[in-house]
């Protein structure tokens, strides 16, 4: 890898294109002098931004492109276009070795169709998935994965997940050992689907992996802090995220309409308001923007379309760890480990 991470940034990508994929470059590099660019999309586009942030000057390579994957692009068409389109060239980079990771805040699912296509899972996942860190009550953030990379998945599936997931928290939060639980209807062993009760016997067994197993999790008790990845399909983990981004933003805007009700509100407001900048610090998507894509042979990380600059920046901040501690190599490895414990049992 090099002490020195290069991310192929998808400059075209988001709701505001170049402005805010540059502005957030500007503030990632000004984080960390170690991090080199590749802008891939408009030049004359990229160069107009790229002469607001002269801390760039030196660490950037512009590499133009004429065509742009739109946000309502179907991912089957998107993939005819993957070789003359900004996002399609900034993930290739990757995969010939121009870039160490990639980064798109475009459309998910092309850029998921693009990167299964170009970069392939690593030898023994079937399928990747795609993790965000989220906000909990606990001391510090969680990983939950699948948010909607699978709609279905099987035993086999989610124990991959966790074995990812896990790999990922070890990198992403510092921990030795992170507390691995499956989303359920319920915490009892005899709860949940086929699928979900054979990943957590044979997760159970996996103690000589870097996690600990936990059980089974309810929807409600994700943000509490008792649990450091969560794991669950694709079509369950999209709308457990969907749903607490929803009431984030219903407890936000409930509590402006609040404050602004009337005279005696807006004086509550005054005495409490450094509480609720810690509600607002907290709740932001910003602070936690970066999902990554895992399971590829390389690392991929897509921010959310509307991030600002500081939630760019914190995307280019998880591509740049997941480069400098390697995640591709440790995930094969724990794979590997698992697979090694569970053929001698198979082979009885």
């Amino acid at each position: 890898m090099g002490a020195s991470p290069r991310i192929a940034i998808d400059a075209m990508g988001g709701d505001t294109g170049p402005s805010v994929m540059l502005a957030g470059a500007a503030r990632a590099h000004d984080a960390r002098a170690d991090l080199r660019f590749l802008l891939f999309g408009d030049k004359a586009a990229i160069q107009a931004e790229l002469d607001k942030h002269p801390s760039l000057a030196g660490v950037v390579e512009i590499v133009h492109c004429d065509d742009v994957i739109a946000g309502t692009e179907k991912p089957s068409q998107a993939i005819r276009r993957a070789k003359t389109t900004s996002m399609g060239r900034a993930i290739a980079a990757v995969k010939t070795g121009q870039a160490n990771a990639a980064l798109s805040a475009g459309n998910t699912g092309a850029m998921m169709a693009m990167s299964k296509l170009a970069l392939r899972t690593i030898p023994g996942i079937h399928r990747p998935a795609l993790a965000a860190l989220l906000p909990t009550l606990g001391e510090n953030d969680l990983v939950m994965l699948d948010l909607g990379a699978n709609t279905e998945s099987d035993t086999q599936n989610l124990v991959q997940f966790a074995v990812m997931g896990a790999a990922y928290a070890r990198v992403a939060l510092d921990l030795k050992r992170p507390r691995v639980q499956l989303l359920n209807i319920g915490t009892e062993e005899l709860k949940g689907t086929d699928e979900l009760k054979d990943a957590a016997a044979i997760l159970r067994e996996a103690d000589y992996l870097g996690m600990r197993f936990d059980g089974f999790i309810e929807g409600d008790k994700i943000s509490r802090g008792d649990a450091d990845v969560v794991v669950t399909d694709g079509f369950s983990g999209n709308i457990a995220l969907k749903t607490a981004e929803g009431t984030a933003r219903f407890v936000t805007d409930l509590l402006r309409r609040a404050f602004t009700s009337s005279t005696r509100s807006k004086i509550g407001f005054l005495i409490s308001r450094p509480a609720t900048e810690l509600l607002k610090h907290h709740l932001d998507p910003n602070n936690h923007n970066g999902a990554v894509f895992l399971g590829l042979n390389g690392i991929v990380v897509k921010s959310h379309g509307n991030a600002n600059a500081k939630g760019v920046a914190n995307a280019i901040r998880v591509a740049g760890r997941l480069v400098r501690e390697d995640l591709t190599r440790k995930i094969a490895e724990d794979l590997a480990n698992i697979d090694a414990h569970r053929a001698p049992v198979a082979a009885k």
